[in-house]
């Protein structure tokens, strides 16, 4: 349901301001808004407690701040800190504290990249000079000469001989190339040429195109039959600098992670304050902020105020909290068992304030619908395990348990009304003892359609009796009639109908149908000639709810097929291959499609009668959270 709200102002000396607002941001249960005074000729911007009378330098300097704090904690990997603000001996020192921790970490992370990028490359490296180790004497015999190392790409071993062709014929005598295959597919090629031809064969290889493996500079040598000891002994050197990097980093985060985290709570709660005095109207001498809060939370907000200001600072109601309020946010609060239902309501805008939460109708109706379209014992265990799966798998509060919840929901509706269609794996059941207990839908078509429509002009009448609630309670008694009128033709309608098939006693008939007559002109004289089109798609609306019964029929026939298709494969074995695989595909359509169909019935049928949206959220001040970034 929608929680009734109350609108406040709070009233005294400027000075108290921030006092106040701390106090109201540890109760947590204030909407702040901007009060009207802030509209009348003359009126001043308020000056927020800070490091100076500027908000905006302010809101400035303290996000730079939080900035590298932020930067700070995901370097060093700080992901769940504490929570309670920790407040700085100053802005100057936090500031101090968040540059001088984010460089070092930026340091520290660097180092390790490097580190780990340089051992990458040196084991490239000593791929590539294992191939030549019985080649290294070759490179003794240009001691004059340059060497050239290139790697060509997997699939290029024929550019070898087009290289080589190249290169003589460009430098003539004074080149010897030398090649071998690596593990990875690659060619590895060593070139070895004189001085005085080595830059033009180095322009040769740019020209072409071809990759040349860049020498290690950290070795220091050049010559292959010594670079190679010296290779290894600076991958062996690697690993202890890579640990006594990472080692610093968190000792970095065990020293400062305690107290950046805390300060990271501090500067979003100043941030908080910030943007909520904003909205508050500080003169000279007094001040006023108003907001709205749940009606049950005003006493006591009234007595901490009073128990810690006294009479300086007065609390008052603005406004009762009425439904017409349509400033007024929203809070939906609902039971435990309808909760997880917001999910689906959460998918449209907010209801305005003043119109009917729909979570607990969604709550009873969508499993109901679900499990009517499944309706099949073996297909809700499934979803039952399926849903309990996520259940373990997801935290509390979070939207994959609120998925788990519906999933049950609509597991145990599944496994209720497989139960009376006499439903296991389709046809199935049947030979377990299973009978339908209700009627069969394989041959009940007519008795599964007329529930599907009952169940349309239930949901279909509800819609308009709330849509008469909601127009009451927000004062448009003209259109609350005429809604009225509206639920009382459809109800006529279908008692008269029950009537013509003698369900009901035919002699009622004739007076249902008088009373159809008797509604229509009042009907238009309350709402217009509008009216009239508005009736006929309500009329459409619960006959659409006949897709339960086609999308249950469809989900039952194509587990039959499966059923069937082990004796018609000819090998028992391959039958029950195929009647698994079946049965699984029935199964992901069964989730999807009702679902779909589900949400369709109450997004465009049920909430079409009164649903109301274009609520603002209820975002009371309080303190920062890190769930809210995470959530």
């Amino acid at each position: 349901m929608i929680v009734k709200m109350t609108h406040v102002r709070l009233a005294g000396p400027s000075p108290l301001l921030d006092g106040v607002l701390r106090l109201v941001q540890d109760l947590g249960v204030l909407h702040v808004v901007r009060p009207e005074v802030d509209q009348a000729a003359g009126s001043r911007p308020s000056t927020p407690l800070g490091v100076n009378g500027d908000p905006s330098r302010d809101e400035r300097r303290l996000r730079r701040i939080l900035d590298d704090v932020e930067k700070s904690l995901a370097l060093l990997g700080v992901r769940n800190g504490p929570h309670r603000p920790r407040a700085p001996p100053s802005l100057p020192v936090a500031a101090r504290l968040a540059r001088r921790t984010r460089r070092k970490a930026t340091a520290l992370v660097n180092q390790a990249t490097a580190l780990e990028d340089e051992r990458v490359m040196l084991l490239r490296y000593r791929e590539f000079f294992s191939v030549f180790t019985g080649l290294l004497g070759h490179e003794l015999s240009w001691p004059d000469g340059q060497a050239f190392y290139v790697v060509l790409r997997k699939g290029a071993a024929g550019s070898v001989n087009e290289l080589r062709r190249s290169l003589e014929a460009a430098v003539g005598k004074d080149v010897e190339l030398l090649d071998r295959p690596l593990a990875s597919g690659e060619q590895a090629v060593l070139i070895l040429v004189a001085n005085t031809v080595a830059p033009k064969v180095a322009q040769l290889l740019a020209d072409s195109r071809v990759q040349e493996l860049p020498a290690p500079a950290n070795l220091g040598e050049k010559n292959l039959l010594r670079a190679l000891p010296a290779l290894e002994a600076r991958l062996a050197a690697i690993p202890p600098a890579l640990a006594a990097a990472r080692s610093a980093r968190e000792e970095l985060a065990r020293e400062q992670g305690g107290p950046l985290s805390g300060l990271r709570a501090w500067l979003h709660d100043r941030l908080l304050v910030l943007d909520a005095r904003s909205h508050a109207h500080a003169g000279r001498h007094l001040f006023v902020l108003e907001g709205w809060l749940p009606s049950e939370a005003f006493a006591p907000l009234q007595q901490q105020v009073l128990t810690t200001f006294g009479p300086e600072v007065m609390v008052e109601a603005v406004g009762t909290g009425t439904w017409q309020a349509d400033s007024a946010p929203v809070a939906m609060q609902n039971p435990p068992l309808f909760r997880p239902f917001e999910l689906i309501t959460r998918m449209l805008p907010l209801p305005r304030y003043g119109t009917i939460d729909p979570t607990p109708f969604v709550a009873v109706f969508f499993p109901v619908f679900f499990g009517l379209m499944l309706g099949d014992v073996g297909y809700g265990v499934m979803l039952a395990i399926l849903a309990g799966v996520l259940r373990l798998r997801s935290k509390q509060g979070t939207r994959l348990r609120s998925v788990a919840a519906v999933a049950g929901a609509c597991a145990a509706a599944s496994i209720l009304f497989g139960l009376l269609f006499g439903e296991l794996f389709g046809s199935l059941g049947t030979r377990f003892g299973l009978h339908a207990l209700a009627f069969d839908r394989e041959h009940a078509i007519v008795p599964f359609l007329a529930l599907s429509i009952a169940l349309g002009v239930v949901h279909i009448t509800l819609g308009l009796v709330l849509a008469v609630i909601t127009a009451w309670r927000r004062g448009h008694r003209r259109e609350a009639a005429g809604r009225g009128v509206a639920a009382v033709m459809v109800a006529l309608t279908v008692l008269a109908l029950l009537a013509a098939f003698s369900v009901l006693p035919s002699a009622l008939f004739t007076p249902f149908v008088i009373g159809v007559l008797v509604a229509f002109p009042v009907l238009i004289a309350l709402e217009g000639v509008v009216a009239v089109i508005e009736l006929l798609s309500t009329y459409g609306h619960i006959l659409s709810y006949a897709r339960i019964m086609a999308l249950g029929t469809a989900s039952l026939m194509m587990a039959v097929v499966a059923n069937e298709m082990v004796g018609a494969m000819g090998s028992v074995v391959v039958g029950v291959i195929f009647a698994l695989f079946f049965h699984l595909v029935n199964f992901g359509i069964g989730l999807f499609s009702p679902t779909i169909h589900a949400l369709r019935l109450h997004y465009v049928e049920f909430f079409g009668k009164f649903y109301g949206p274009g609520g603002t959220r209820y975002q009371p001040l309080t303190h920062w959270q890190l769930e809210r970034t995470t959530s």
